[in-house]
């Protein structure tokens, strides 16, 4: 089983730094080109991997990303998966870097400002990789998420080999072995270059 970890592709906010969290901000024409590059990546690679099904969380930039590659790859979309969803990031929401700083200063991010916890969204991500494995043990999954769930999904089953920002639109490819999850690909954006 092998599960193909995406970034939903780029948003007006992204491009302004501002935080999205649960704000429902949809892709821009650059979210859409890009996805576009990974979906003819994946149809060039169908001979070392066959996708099965995609699955996105149910925010419009990641159900729009995910439908992009779905409708390329001629693959189901499945229904919205509520543990896929960004980080809600609470009164942080919409501020960019500059903006949250001088609200709250440089440590804004130690202060409790209704952001979601970090061992919660771990958690929803571990109970979503444990559900499908066992429900989908031999198919191969494409997911469709966002930046700080899976920066925080990898920080705990990649330890110190997480050491990147997540891109847009980067594709992680993860397979099950045994007892542990394995790296065939981590973070990669070559479609995009």
């Amino acid at each position: 089983m092998r599960i193909g970890l995406i970034r939903h592709g780029l948003t007006d906010w992204n491009a302004l730094g501002r935080i999205q969290g649960h704000s429902d901000i949809p892709l821009n024409d650059e979210g859409r080109r890009q996805a576009g590059l990974l979906a003819e990546r994946l149809v060039t690679e169908r001979e070392s991997v066959q996708w099965d099904f995609i699955v996105a969380s149910e925010l419009s930039r990641a159900q729009e990303t995910a439908q992009i590659i779905a409708d390329r790859l001629h693959i189901p979309l499945l229904e919205p998966d509520q543990r896929l969803k960004e980080r809600s990031f609470g009164q942080v929401e919409g501020l960019t870097w500059q903006e949250r700083e001088e609200k709250w200063g440089a440590d804004w991010e130690t202060l409790e400002l209704g952001q979601e916890k970090v061992e919660d969204i771990q958690a929803r991500g571990l109970e979503f990789l444990n559900h499908t494995m066992e429900q989908y043990p031999e198919q191969n999954i494409l997911v469709v998420s966002h930046g700080g769930f899976l920066s925080q999904l990898f920080t705990l089953l990649l330890k110190e080999a997480h050491t990147e920002r997540i891109g847009n639109l980067s594709l992680t490819v993860l397979e099950r072995t045994e007892q542990e999850w394995t790296t065939i690909l981590y973070n990669n954006i070559q479609h995009l270059q």
